[in-house]
């Protein structure tokens, strides 16, 4: 499918065809924007990668902008938002390391499933179809979008109280208000409804091949106090997708919760992901 890349992302993947180096591509999950990657990408710029950071569809330009119009990302779905990072991932000059977070470690997955990643990263990930645990921490932490069918049609968002359980429930309160007044906006119900739906459904856009020879090497990271996406369900990832040839990997970041990708700790989850490229990406390997 051919979709819309925005003039920022255009100008990213230009640079980054231009500088020669390793190209990483960051993927954000629900309830975030791209801006929740500033300190990863200078983290990995340093480290001697060009960074490209996928939005999703009509992402709004930041929280300020999202804030003003909280029904931007009204039914957007997974299919949508993996066909940009697709596009993203083709206009490369080489395949990418692919690093997502939440929804966006599903996408992250989905795009190394069509043979588009040199290595992939899929931090604390919602589930793909096959996903089967379903634990009671969860459910709370999705029900303000599950538990009013209407939402799949909607855009929601978490009071404080929902996003300190569902992200932030491992690090102070302090902390966690300053998450959520600096990161938090409306995302939209519709990829939540597709992710529990999709054990009952056939061709759900969450599936996964886990067996695909073109997948490449894959780490998972699971934060070990995480609410919404808890250790059983990211293990279960990695179990069904360590049937495949390439390398599978588990990490487990002892004390963390939903939001160790931007909270102040998020620099030892940036490093784990360097040291898996490091060991296992093809960085030279060129279309």
């Amino acid at each position: 499918m051919n979709t819309t890349l925005t003039t920022q992302e255009v100008q990213q993947i230009a640079a980054a065809n231009a500088s020669g180096r390793p190209t990483a591509v960051l993927i954000h999950g629900l309830w975030l924007l791209a801006g929740s990657w500033d300190a990863w990408q200078a983290r990995l710029e340093d480290a001697g990668y060009a960074v490209v950071v996928a939005r999703w569809t009509r992402e709004p330009e930041d929280v300020a902008d999202a804030r003003r119009r909280p029904e931007a990302f009204t039914g957007v779905g997974v299919q949508e938002v993996t066909d940009r990072v697709a596009q993203i991932a083709r206009s490369l000059n080489r395949k990418p390391l692919v690093i997502g977070h939440s929804f966006g470690g599903l996408l992250a997955q989905r795009v190394a499933d069509l043979g588009l990643a040199s290595a992939t990263v899929a931090i604390d990930p919602a589930p793909f179809k096959g996903v089967l645990p379903l634990p009671a921490s969860t459910l709370k932490a999705a029900f303000p979008v599950l538990g009013n069918p209407a939402n799949r049609k909607r855009t929601v968002t978490l009071t404080f109280d929902e996003f300190r359980y569902g992200f932030a429930n491992a690090v102070s309160e302090d902390e966690a208000r300053a998450l959520y007044a600096e990161h938090h906006v409306a995302a939209p119900g519709r990829p939540l409804f597709q992710a529990a739906t999709a054990n009952f459904t056939a061709g759900t856009a969450t599936r996964v091949d886990t067996r695909n020879p073109e997948r490449g090497p894959l780490l998972v990271i699971s934060g070990e106090k995480d609410t919404i996406v808890p250790r059983a369900v990211a293990h279960a990832a990695y179990r069904l997708q360590s049937r495949n040839a390439g390398v599978t990997e588990f990490v487990e970041i002892p004390g963390r919760g939903h939001s160790l990708t931007i909270d102040s700790g998020w620099a030892e989850v940036a490093d784990a992901a360097l040291a898996f490229a490091a060991q296992h990406a093809e960085v030279s390997a060129a279309r």
